[in-house]
């Protein structure tokens, strides 16, 4: 027969280890407020940048795209997601570069959802934008 307080014991113990794990996960699935993120693309020829979003505590976020920089704002409620782009710096950009921050900042403005996996958040709209967290 096991004694009575080695039992609550071992209840006590599964219950904490139970509590740490689903903290854990739910840590990892909550929107990376706080952090940069980089989108998961080749460079463009004759550039050295990716894409980047540095998301402050409050959804306010720097961009820097593959030329153009400037500022917006998420909106997070569960897994819906709004992001709502503020005045972009117009720098000299040649037309291709130019085209494509047009494009993302569109496809941005579109995304409707996102779910994060680890490092990975993805962002759904008419189309799926992949970024990775910068943890180092």
């Amino acid at each position: 027969m096991v004694p009575r307080n080695c039992t609550r014991t071992a209840l006590v113990l599964a219950l904490l280890a139970a509590t740490v794990m689903a903290t854990e996960a739910h840590a990892q699935e909550e929107f990376p407020f706080g952090f940069e993120m980089t989108l998961d693309a080749a460079r463009m020829p004759g550039s050295k940048r990716i894409p980047s979003l540095d998301i402050g505590d409050n959804g306010e976020v720097v961009i820097e795209l593959w030329c153009k920089g400037g500022r917006g704002q998420f909106s997070v409620a569960g897994n819906t997601i709004i992001f709502v782009p503020g005045a972009m710096e117009a720098r000299n950009c040649p037309p291709d570069r130019a085209q494509a921050d047009d494009d993302l900042l569109a496809a941005l403005a579109d995304v409707a959802t996102w779910r994060r996996q680890g490092d990975a958040i993805t962002l759904t709209g008419s189309k799926t934008l992949r970024f990775r967290l910068n943890t180092n």
